[in-house]
């Protein structure tokens, strides 16, 4: 599937950049098992620049630790497939791109389990804001590329309805 012929998600990248451009602010992402798909669906918008900043794929544990600094310990305790890295990575987008909102993704696509047995399709999308966060776990059928994709779109999803959600009168510029 090709993301430049889904217009489920170029509907939902537009939507989310008139919403940040609407506020004045920029967003960064910080992908794991999407490895570049939310990036790639925002940016398929013409004008994507005025809103975003940029992403990090830190597909490893060790690039979530030195590329958005979630602690080693963080994923060592919890895995990596985890609401706590996932909300670690958002903040971390947040700060190391200097931007009001952070996007992550992590989870397991397939088509086999991690080295803790997570289920394929377990994922972990979150977005960070200046006033608060938000973490939504999902368990999605189907193979490695339908599961990357449904991931894609849940977290522009969750970006569209934390931003839809702020308080009249609450910006933020960096």
């Amino acid at each position: 599937m090709s993301l430049d012929t889904d217009e489920d998600l170029l509907l939902l990248a537009g939507a989310l950049l008139n919403a940040l451009a609407g506020r004045g602010w920029c967003l960064g992402t910080a992908e794991s098992l999407t490895g570049g798909m939310v990036g790639e669906a925002i940016t398929a918008v013409p004008g994507a620049s005025v809103s975003y900043m940029g992403g990090v794929i830190g597909y490893t544990d060790r690039a979530k630790t030195a590329l958005l600094g979630v602690p080693a310990e963080l994923l060592e305790q919890r895995g990596a497939v985890s609401a706590e890295v996932a909300e670690a990575m958002a903040e971390g987008c947040r700060e190391r791109l200097n931007v009001q909102v952070g996007l992550a993704t992590t989870g397991v696509a397939g088509p086999a389990s991690d080295d803790r047995g997570t289920p394929v399709g377990t994922v972990f999308v979150a977005c960070a804001t200046p006033w608060e966060y938000r973490v939504e776990r999902l368990l999605l059928d189907g193979d490695r590329c339908h599961i990357r994709v449904e991931s894609t779109r849940a977290a522009l999803r969750l970006a569209i309805r934390l931003l839809e959600m702020t308080p009249p009168g609450v910006e933020e510029t960096t």
